[in-house]
């Protein structure tokens, strides 16, 4: 994000304001994940495959891994073209999470390029969908990509447990403009604690890692 906590632009604008090192950051945390998720609006906006290179492939055989992560897509409409970039590689499985609101046309569409999980209610139920990605895929450490209405609504449901943060010299301004927790005015149920567990600059970027400190749950 800039120095003025704005993840994009008003336009929402693929995000191109940081650094060959920030993205070789991002390529290293990814290839750290059992799957990576990402919202359809942030998908359809940067347009991305959630690949990694091939030495960090190589490094994920070595562990005795697949060479690359699942790729989970989630979206509530479900009106995902299937002529986006991820649909052209072959990486890794394509999971979409998406409710039976997806039209008929698109679910015939994607059926060939990927699995998917309808469910017949009108939104995800995140919880349902980490519990599937744990029960049925062996996800045991999942990477959000974003946006930040995704982000969001994973931090408010307290299934955040770290953030990777890296900040760029630059500053956006305006209302418009989206923090890391979106558009929306209002404040979050709860305040979020962090700990700081890593930092290190290079360069004008900042690179910041936080552990998500969960309220301790009461025992009966």
């Amino acid at each position: 994000m800039t120095a003025d906590g704005k993840v994009t632009t008003r336009t929402l604008a693929p995000v191109d304001f940081t650094s060959r090192e920030d993205k070789l950051h991002l390529f290293r945390q990814r290839a750290l994940a059992d799957a990576v998720l990402l919202g359809h609006t942030s998908l359809k906006r940067d347009n991305v495959r959630l690949g990694i290179p091939s030495d960090l492939q190589q490094a994920r055989i070595n562990r005795k891994k697949p060479p690359a992560p699942l790729r989970v897509i989630i979206s509530n409409k479900g009106r995902i073209a299937s002529r986006l970039n991820i649909f052209q590689s072959r990486i890794s499985p394509i999971l979409i999470f998406s409710t039976k609101r997806m039209p008929k046309k698109t679910q015939a569409a994607l059926k060939t390029k990927a699995t998917l999980h309808l469910t017949k209610s009108g939104e995800i139920d995140l919880a349902a969908m980490l519990e599937a990605l744990r029960s049925k895929y062996n996800v045991r450490r999942l990477a959000c990509e974003g946006g930040p209405t995704l982000f969001r609504a994973l931090l408010e449901r307290g299934f955040v447990d770290q953030l990777n943060l890296t900040i760029a010299p630059y500053m956006f301004g305006g209302g418009k403009a989206p923090t890391l927790t979106g558009l929306s005015k209002e404040f979050l149920p709860a305040s979020v604690h962090c700990s700081l567990v890593d930092m290190r600059t290079i360069g004008d970027e900042c690179f910041l890692s936080y552990r998500i400190r969960h309220p301790r749950r009461r025992r009966n």
